[in-house]
């Protein structure tokens, strides 16, 4: 009998944000889908635009699951889990530890794959997407938080806006123009247009 799965769905209890009064409460798995989708559009939007060459499936994929680890582990704030490089190195290990520990629930003959597509191994600049399309998610929660009046997550929103811009992606910076301002518009707006 293999557990992987039953820890997989129990995605959707590990809430988000838990230092931030939330207008709505965000969970790991609700997460994770938005990263792929985001993940799947940078990758396309590189390929088509800035001559990428990255596999917008694949992407997709490694980013469905880069939170698993958080099934065992807990969401840990941002502002703790980066506080300082010895904070940031012991969890990065405590990480790598339970994606070990979820592998290894697998039956054998699925644990080599599953361990590739959390260690992101041999997939280029995969990684460099899947946590731009982190970071865009995060940025999108915050737009729709001040969005909804919630002053809460102002701060977070300028710091993540400075973070994209940093990452210095055309990819992002497309997708910045393109799509977010949408997300500031009710239904009512977005349905009109």
């Amino acid at each position: 009998m293999s557990h992987f799965f039953a820890y997989m769905a129990r995605m959707k209890l590990i809430a988000r944000w838990p230092l931030m009064r939330n207008s709505y409460v965000e969970n790991i798995q609700e997460h994770s889908l938005q990263v792929a989708m985001l993940a799947h559009a940078l990758a396309l939007i590189k390929n088509k635009y800035f001559e990428g060459t990255i596999n917008p499936e694949r992407v997709a994929l490694l980013a469905m699951y880069h939170d698993a680890s958080e099934v065992i582990t807990g969401d840990l704030p941002t502002p703790v889990k980066y506080y300082n490089k010895e904070i940031k190195t012991a969890y990065q290990a405590i990480e790598s530890e339970a994606e070990k520990q979820l592998v290894k629930m697998l039956p054998d003959d699925f644990q080599e794959d599953f361990h590739r597509i959390f260690t992101m191994e041999n997939d280029g600049n995969a990684h460099v997407i899947v946590k731009a399309a982190d970071t865009l998610s995060a940025y999108l929660k915050c737009v729709e938080e001040v969005g909804m009046g919630n002053h809460e997550f102002t701060q977070a929103k300028m710091a993540l806006e400075k973070k994209l811009k940093e990452m210095a992606l055309p990819e992002v910076s497309y997708f910045l123009e393109t799509f977010v301002d949408s997300f500031s518009l009710t239904l009512d707006e977005i349905s009109k247009s």
